[in-house]
């Protein structure tokens, strides 16, 4: 079932991609959030951005500030509009459950993608976020605002959407090392996305 529902959301995202990246535009939304983001690392750090896209406007705006980025997707589709609108950037092509770079970053960003994945396969993602951030890195990504499942679409086709409890968020951020900075669900001034921001301990 994991692998299925990990399929269908990387099917709708190859199939419609640009449509995505349309949609999404680059209004940058979620600005305030990234402020903070971005306050908790230093001038010019790594930041990896888990579940890219097209890059747009989210890891242009962290070049912009003088980060040094590298984004990861699972969907060739999202990753070929990442490469042509940063083409400076890195960018590979890597599910987030298998995510294994081999190296530390100081910010790891997985926003409006992370949930995506099923509850379970949520759950094996911590640690690694947890192997992927140096010492007192910041976290940030987007949940449901309760547990469940949900199917939104894109372009008519439907598009999976799945989410822990706030606890059990709390609980894994803990385990893997992560304090919490800040949680706030349906965030009115942020499309009324459920964030988490979080730093890793030491």
């Amino acid at each position: 079932m994991t692998e299925r529902i990990e399929d269908s959301v990387i099917g709708v995202y190859q199939r419609h991609g640009a449509a995505w990246a349309a949609l999404r535009g680059d209004r940058l939304t979620e600005g305030a959030w990234l402020d903070r983001f971005c306050g908790l690392i230093p001038a010019g750090a790594a930041v990896l951005d888990i579940g890219c896209g097209s890059g747009l406007p989210i890891a242009g705006d962290l070049i912009r500030r003088g980060f040094d980025v590298t984004g990861v997707d699972g969907t060739p589709t999202m990753l070929a509009l990442f490469r042509r609108n940063l083409p400076a950037t890195p960018g590979h092509l890597q599910d987030m459950r298998h995510l294994a770079l081999g190296r530390r970053f100081a910010g790891l960003l997985a926003w409006d993608s992370f949930f995506h994945l099923s509850p379970n396969d949520q759950r094996c993602v911590f640690p690694r976020f947890q192997a992927h951030a140096a010492p007192g890195a910041a976290l940030m990504f987007t949940s449901g605002k309760a547990e469940g499942e949900a199917i939104g679409d894109l372009e008519g086709e439907p598009l999976y959407h799945g989410s822990l409890g706030a606890d059990e968020y709390r609980a894994l951020l803990d385990a893997a090392g992560f304090d919490v900075v800040d949680h706030m669900a349906d965030d009115p001034s942020c499309g009324y996305r459920t964030v988490w921001l979080a730093r890793q301990r030491g």
